[in-house]
């Protein structure tokens, strides 16, 4: 699922999920650990660099659009959300004229066991972008990440690539954090924000009309402090957690 890339312009929050769905229905490049040697991985990885895949394609090399470029890793298991219960459940709540808030979000994300969430990287495009996505990858490669993925490159040469890693529960807040602690042992400094998929699923992205905030958690990587490590706050309750 797309995930907002940052743009010079800012979109509504429709525009932001148009984007998402044609990524998502777009051919993926993927790596799987589960099914293909270990020893493939690095030449993949070479080949497929994020500021060298394009995201539209390449006419002249008889290249289509490419949605995603990905990396399974080898625990990866299979997820089953209900999405289309959870769908129909979001509908008849904004029905029923309830506010909706991150809680009435997270109950229904319960109810229907969409429950993955993601850390984003957002960066230009570039060698730190290759590199930052390199680290991720193998930390994926390695099993201490589940999955992630990085947007290719835009034609629009102001829109940034997003990186996400995943884990399998956004609810559990020690789970998130060890997460942050892997992206950070995998050599990423930069900040973070995290988003559960369930805001995905629904169409909310920046500049709704609910004014909700789709990240729930920022993290800061402190390379003052001793030793090293994130400073991370909760979007939601707007407190560092410890």
């Amino acid at each position: 699922m797309e995930e907002e890339e940052e743009h010079a312009e800012p979109l509504s929050a429709e525009d932001y999920a148009a984007e998402a769905l044609a990524a998502d229905m777009d051919p993926w490049i993927i790596f799987d650990a589960r099914k293909t040697p270990r020893a493939e991985f690095y030449s993949w990885l070479e080949s497929n660099r994020p500021s060298q895949v394009s995201r539209f394609g390449d006419e002249e090399g008889g290249l289509g659009p490419v949605g995603w470029i990905s990396v399974l890793g080898p625990d990866h298991g299979p997820e089953y959300p209900d999405v289309t219960g959870l769908q129909e459940s979001w509908e008849k709540l904004l029905a029923s004229g309830r506010q909706v808030t991150f809680q009435t979000i997270k109950e229904l994300a319960l109810n229907h066991n969409v429950l993955t969430g993601k850390w984003l990287i957002h960066m230009d495009t570039g060698f730190k972008v290759d590199r930052a996505w390199e680290c991720i990858a193998k930390a994926v490669l390695d099993g201490k990440i589940s999955s992630a993925k990085v947007s290719p490159r835009d034609a629009n040469s102001e829109a940034k690539h997003v990186i996400c890693a995943y884990n399998n529960n956004f609810a559990d807040e020690e789970q998130v954090m060890q997460l942050d602690a892997a992206i950070r042992a995998a050599g990423v400094k930069c900040s973070l924000s995290y988003k559960p998929d369930v805001y995905t699923y629904l169409g909310i992205y920046r500049n709704n009309k609910w004014k909700l905030c789709p990240t729930i958690y920022e993290s800061k990587f402190d390379l003052e402090c001793v030793p090293r490590r994130s400073h991370i706050i909760n979007k939601v309750t707007n407190l560092e957690v410890t």
